[in-house]
């Protein structure tokens, strides 16, 4: 029998070792020429964009030549105001990346020995990256949407006959949403979190090129569908594919959204929903590259992604 993929030595080849074994000068260096990789790695003024530049001595920053401002590696990206060093940065994102299901910030916080709230936005940031870096081009070929529901947990009661039937909307919390998969065989995935599934109708619009074939469950609401696209229908109830209707592949996301819930964050809704579900696609679309790989595409997300606007001074209320 062969080997899984993930259980081969072809996919280990990101070593957590020699992360935390490199010196802050080799950190420093790695990250330095991921970011600028089209200068082979020679600084460059985010400001103005000038590539001559001052080495100061008393700190690691660069003070440029055209419009004398200071700028470290890190100024104008995700992590733009960081306090950690750049060795720690590239550690949580290795950690983050081994991290199949996902990866807690309490345990980060632990591994990296630093405050929860630091873990915290340190991981979202690094989600944000991700989202912001991913492909947005229109998706082809097969493509199957579904939905599925999560947060807003209402705990039973205690005795049987004081329970209620969770599924009405009437017993429950108004918190539980909906995040909806639109997944191309063989490619990208795009996700959406709303309050309906019904709403999904306009995303495959928006993201799935015409001419594609989308495969669906028999809900009523992708009836819509057959207007603009060739649709493939799939009854649950009598099979999980027929005739080559199929939605496993947006299950597939499904399960290890649900798997990252419940095992790895215990609780994913609300205002960040969308940012975990991003996460996942990305964790599902590249399941099949080595870890190093992608640890070289995670860094190189957070290299080129702006000053973050949500997650810069997010604990002292700096958001917008």
């Amino acid at each position: 029998m062969s080997q899984h993929f993930l259980l081969s030595p072809a996919a280990k080849t990101l070593s957590l070792v020699k992360v935390m074994r490199m010196s802050d000068k080799e950190a420093r260096d790695a990250f330095r020429n991921i970011r600028w990789a089209d200068t082979d790695g020679e600084p460059h003024c985010p400001e103005c964009g000038c590539l001559d530049h001052y080495d100061l001595k008393t700190r690691q920053v660069y003070k440029c030549k055209g419009c004398a401002k200071q700028y470290s590696i890190t100024s104008g990206t995700i992590f733009h105001g960081r306090k950690l060093q750049v060795r720690d940065i590239l550690a949580a994102i290795a950690i983050f990346i081994n991290g199949a299901k996902g990866y807690s910030a309490l345990q980060l916080s632990r591994d990296l020995s630093v405050d929860y709230k630091t873990a915290f936005v340190l991981l979202h940031k690094i989600r944000e990256a991700i989202e912001l870096a991913r492909e947005a081009g229109a998706l082809s070929g097969d493509v199957e949407v579904d939905g599925a529901y999560f947060g807003g947990y209402v705990k039973p009661a205690n005795e049987r006959k004081d329970r209620k039937d969770r599924r009405k909307k009437l017993h429950q919390n108004g918190k539980r949403q909906v995040v909806i998969a639109v997944r191309q065989r063989g490619g990208a995935t795009r996700t959406h979190v709303g309050q309906s599934e019904a709403e999904g109708v306009q995303v495959v619009a928006q993201t799935v090129e015409r001419g594609a074939t989308v495969h669906a469950d028999e809900a009523s609401h992708w009836d819509k569908l057959a207007a603009h696209f060739p649709i493939k229908r799939i009854n649950h109830k009598e099979a999980y594919s027929k005739d080559g209707a199929c939605t496993n592949q947006a299950e597939s996301f499904f399960s290890r959204l649900r798997r990252a819930e419940i095992g790895t964050h215990h609780h994913i809704a609300g205002k960040y929903l969308h940012a975990y579900a991003a996460e996942m696609a990305w964790r599902e679309d590249n399941n099949r590259h080595a870890n190093g790989h992608q640890f070289v595409m995670a860094v190189g997300a957070t290299a080129i992604a702006q000053k973050s606007e949500r997650w810069c001074g997010y604990w002292q209320r700096h958001t917008v």
